[in-house]
């Protein structure tokens, strides 16, 4: 089985007026391909940066990150995004879509994003699977914050990514469209082989992964 992502002695620091915030302690753990694996602890210990780290959103100030073997950390930007685009999806709290864009439009703009053009067919059947068939037309405030969800994780989904990167996912959701989604994104996970990494605090959710990691003050505990 290969190695999907690899943290080897990653450190992040920040400088602030009261001197060096170190957010991130030396953490070293790997997920393998076709693994789904959560990631749980107090607020400010250093989750959301784990995550952060991966997609190459921000810059480790110390060690090695490989994404399917490939060193990300001293990339340039145009060498991270492109990382980006062949890897990774991620899925954030906020659903961040573009609010005059309808459902389908939006998950379209992650494939144009990518350079591949007239899938509407696609991003159609993707969001049909999501239970959005009736949905496809709508703005995103015509649709519920579930439904938002799923569309955000339909735009995740539509490049076929490797690795699927996720920050509280279900944080903005009910009990109910929680369970739902969650659901939605396991069964994706499982069939496609990708491996799937997830912030959460909902304990429900992080036991129906493979592995549990646990932060704790910038380290793992």
């Amino acid at each position: 089985m290969s190695t999907a992502i690899q943290f080897n002695n990653v450190s992040l620091n920040y400088g602030s007026e009261d001197g060096l915030v170190r957010v991130l302690k030396s953490v070293n753990f790997s997920v393998n391909s076709d693994e789904i694996v959560s990631i749980v602890g107090p607020s400010g210990s250093g989750k959301t940066s784990i995550i952060m780290l991966a997609a190459g959103l921000e810059m480790a100030s110390e060690g090695s990150i490989k994404i399917n073997s490939q060193e990300i950390v001293g990339l340039r930007e145009n060498d991270l995004s492109d990382v980006r685009r062949k890897n990774i999806g991620i899925v954030f709290q906020s659903f961040y879509l573009i609010p005059n864009l309808t459902a389908v439009e939006n998950v379209l703009l992650s494939l144009e994003a990518n350079q591949k053009y007239n899938r509407d067919e696609e991003a159609k059947s993707l969001l049909g699977e999501f239970g959005l068939s009736h949905r496809i037309n709508h703005l995103p405030s015509e649709l519920s914050g579930g439904e938002q969800q799923r569309v955000a994780i339909a735009r995740a989904l539509i490049n076929k990514p490797k690795i699927i990167l996720a920050d509280e996912p279900t944080g903005n959701l009910d009990s109910a469209n929680s369970e739902s989604m969650m659901d939605l994104l396991f069964e994706y996970t499982k069939k496609s082989k990708t491996s799937l990494v997830m912030v959460t605090h909902d304990d429900s959710v992080a036991r129906r992964c493979d592995r549990i990691i646990e932060i704790k003050d910038g380290q793992i505990v």
